[in-house]
């Protein structure tokens, strides 16, 4: 069931709640008519909407960073039987829980980081993590959590990335006096912001596409598709096994 409130009350909450971030079309009212990326995030989901299933009936989703709550709402349409989305700015959760409500969509939002994912104590299907990784001080970590906490099945990733789109074929060992390979262009980096970039001080890391592939593997997601240059479906799979950090050899370098 949709809202009831005229297009004039809308418009008059959609500027209470503001500024967005979220362009979400509330009843014919657009929240961020004038966004710098133009009709985003929908205009980015048309990209890559195809690869996730249409049908969604029975199927648990959890949204991490969810904002306004564009994808969850779009995970909801497709008929998803749960969907949870999370962030930690009550003023997104403010704006996602009155675009769910004027759209006639029932989806719970929580106050509740990346890192604090194992409190949830239940596994999704689908997972989205989409533009919070750079957003994270500690991204590895949190790919690490969702792997083990809440992602039963699928995935749906999306990272701003900065530098090479190459990836480089890379060895599974080099010796200590090997460092040409970290030169080079297509090699896995996450550059550090310590400052500010775009204006936000929130933006932490800037990783090429190696990297993202790279840290993905390491926290244990299969890539089954790279629909989008910054999107990936993952598979949740097998954590790669990590040796013992005091096997023999390990500091003969020092």
């Amino acid at each position: 069931m949709t809202s009831l409130l005229s297009r004039d009350e809308i418009r008059e909450r959609i500027d209470a709640l503001g500024p967005w971030f979220h362009n979400l079309d509330l009843n014919g009212v657009p929240t961020a008519p004038y966004h710098f990326l133009g009709d985003y995030p929908n205009v980015k989901w048309r990209r890559f909407a195809r690869v996730i299933p249409e049908c969604l009936a029975g199927k648990s989703v959890l949204d991490i960073g969810c904002n306004a709550g564009f994808y969850a709402m779009e995970m909801k349409r497709r008929g998803a039987a749960r969907v949870l989305g999370l962030d930690t700015d009550d003023e997104y959760l403010a704006q996602a829980r009155f675009a769910a409500e004027v759209s006639g969509l029932k989806i719970e939002f929580r106050n509740l980081s990346a890192y604090d994912v194992g409190q949830l104590g239940e596994k999704f299907d689908l997972v989205i993590f989409m533009g919070v990784l750079y957003h994270l001080r500690h991204p590895l970590l949190a790919l690490d959590l969702i792997h083990e906490h809440v992602a039963a099945d699928m995935l749906l990733f999306q990272s701003m990335q900065r530098g090479a789109s190459r990836v480089d074929t890379i060895d599974k060992n080099y010796d200590f006096w090997t460092t040409e390979h970290f030169d080079s262009p297509g090699y896995p980096k996450l550059h550090f912001i310590e400052h500010r970039y775009a204006d936000d001080p929130t933006n932490w890391w800037a990783p090429n596409r190696a990297c993202v592939e790279a840290m993905l593997r390491s926290a244990g997601f299969i890539i089954a598709a790279h629909p989008e240059e910054e999107v990936y479906l993952c598979r949740k799979g097998a954590r790669p096994r990590i040796e013992d950090p005091i096997s023999p050899g390990r500091n003969a370098a020092k």
